[in-house]
């Protein structure tokens, strides 16, 4: 479940606008922020940040990692600031007409351990992104989404596509629904700070989920379907015209 790089005083005020997402400032630390494939040293340190950022969503088994690492290991990255793990994301690879819009987060993961990962498939699926909650508008989301998409390019992947929590909807439950919450975000009225973000990252919103995650109490079991478009895929080539080409 995606909660990416949060911004409390930019991103997410009343009337700030997708482009102040872009225009939130870099780490001020000299050190960069690096990004690199997870290993097992790192599976506690991710469970923290996990644990603070749901603290009433149990957070991943060293299980559940080490399936993940060993099924995956080019879609399970941490991202790290002077040899500390600050945030981290997850994806597998999956064949989307199997699921569709529709599925929810245990049924599309395998329970978290990503034995649905089809090397076959041509989309991405966002499993999760999670970054240091005293860290947040440091540029650690943005930094892992950008190797997530570069990721889906090499792999030359159609798409890449989520689910993101709507966390400001408990909150309006009572008086609209989670598909007119999500269009109020998308429409600027309300300042959710989790689906604007993502939309800076080139993500189009495509509806509502419902009972997606329902141990998520803030989204109510609610998240937002989203989608990136890899600008660079190519599409493979029918082998009898690829024959011809090479004759």
């Amino acid at each position: 479940m995606s909660r990416p790089d949060e911004n409390p005083t930019d991103a997410s005020r009343p009337g700030a606008t997708i482009a102040d997402v872009w225009r939130s400032g870099p780490p001020t630390a000299s050190a960069p922020i690096t990004v690199r494939q997870t290993r097992p040293e790192d599976f506690a340190a991710v469970r923290e940040l996990q644990r603070a950022a749901y603290p009433a969503i149990e957070p991943w088994s060293d299980e559940q990692f080490a399936s993940q690492v060993r099924i995956f290991p080019e879609g399970q990255m941490v991202a790290e600031h002077n040899g500390v793990v600050i945030g981290a994301s997850a994806s597998l690879v999956v064949a989307w007409d199997d699921y569709g819009v529709d599925h929810t987060w245990n049924g599309i993961t395998g329970g978290g351990f990503f034995t649905t990962h089809d090397p076959a498939g041509r989309t991405l699926y966002g499993a999760e992104v999670v970054v240091n909650a005293k860290r947040r508008g440091h540029g650690i989301g943005r930094t892992l989404y950008k190797a997530r998409r570069r990721l889906c390019e090499r792999l030359n992947l159609r798409r890449i596509i989520a689910a993101g929590r709507l966390p400001g909807y408990r909150e309006v439950k009572d008086v609209m629904s989670p598909e007119l919450y999500a269009m109020r975000v998308v429409w600027g009225d309300i300042p959710d700070p989790v689906l604007r973000f993502q939309m800076s990252q080139g993500f189009h919103y495509c509806g509502v989920i419902h009972n997606y995650l329902p141990e998520d109490g803030p989204s109510c079991g609610n998240a937002a379907l989203i989608v990136w478009l890899n600008p660079r895929y190519a599409p493979p080539r029918p082998v009898a015209k690829a024959r011809r080409r090479s004759a």
